[in-house]
């Protein structure tokens, strides 16, 4: 017998709220709800410690991948904002954490994070969303805040003591979860390729991974001082005709006349190795930023 089916009128139409609207949904976010999706999320945490050292605060940040899939990312940045906020009459921990949407890249002309990664609002939300667990370590304004979510949802509150050390920054560390992505084992290249490529284009920040799933932990770290220049050298080895002409340049435009003015930011390093009739031994390394 065929299964009768429910009638489709007003009371069909449903609404997502809170936590479900990324745990039922991880795909719309992070183009997966495989491996490919889980490491993007990895990158939204990432990609926010890494906004902060280009806008000049800090220029160090640690990567930890655990034996159980957690993952911990530390910057030592100016913290993220956690108090409460008179404009939006909501404690910050809340609208970062648990808010899409939310954050501090959508005030234009303040000067914060001239050019961002990630997703602008929803990757440190999506992220928390889509765990098992997170925890948030924040030191700032001379106070040590902790927060606990578990399953999209804060456990405790927040709590917040003194602290007398000097250190600024964030700690965030969480588990991606099964019930919502389908695999959750990023392997350690997907982290070392991903460290590596940030920290050519962002040169002067030194990015370390930090792999303790094997029987040895490992411990490696990217730094580029010159950052493509210095790649550009890298890949080319040694005995090249000609040093490496480095070059960049940012542009500014608008589709529209009432629209804000997108600007893009591009590196380009060109090193000529061997005869100028192969190509092929004439590498140009070059990456673009549209934020």
């Amino acid at each position: 017998m065929a299964k009768k089916k429910e009638e489709y009128g007003n009371e069909s139409i449903k609404s997502l709220k809170g936590a479900d609207r990324v745990r039922k949904r991880p795909a719309v976010i992070f183009g997966s709800d495989g491996v490919e999706g889980c490491a993007h999320s990895i990158f939204e945490i990432v990609s926010n410690s890494i906004d902060e050292a280009r806008d000049g605060h800090g220029n160090k940040i640690n990567v930890t991948l655990y034996p159980d899939h957690s993952v911990e990312v530390e910057d030592f940045g100016r913290g993220i904002p956690v108090d409460y906020n008179k404009a939006e009459e909501r404690w910050n921990w809340d609208l970062v954490f648990c808010e899409l949407y939310a954050g501090g890249k959508y005030g234009e002309g303040s000067g914060n994070y001239d050019f961002s990664l990630g997703l602008n609002g929803l990757g440190l939300c999506a992220t928390q969303y889509s765990s098992e667990w997170m925890t948030a370590d924040i030191y700032r304004d001379g106070m040590h805040y902790h927060l606990d979510f578990k399953k999209g949802e804060n456990v405790g509150g927040l709590k917040k003591e003194p602290f007398t050390g000097r250190r600024t920054g964030s700690v965030i560390r969480w588990k991606p979860d099964t019930d919502v992505f389908t695999d959750i084992n990023v392997p350690a290249d997907t982290f070392k390729d991903m460290l590596r490529r940030q920290a050519v284009v962002n040169d002067g920040v030194t990015l370390v991974f930090n792999d303790r799933t094997g029987e040895r932990a490992e411990k490696i770290e990217y730094f580029y001082e010159h950052g493509i220049q210095d790649y550009a050298n890298e890949i080319a080895g040694e005995g090249t005709l000609t040093p490496v002409h480095f070059c960049s340049g940012s542009a500014i435009g608008r589709d529209r006349d009432d629209q804000p003015d997108p600007r893009s930011f591009y590196l380009f390093a060109p090193r000529r190795i061997g005869s100028d009739n192969d190509s092929s031994n004439n590498p140009r390394v070059g990456y673009g930023n549209n934020p």
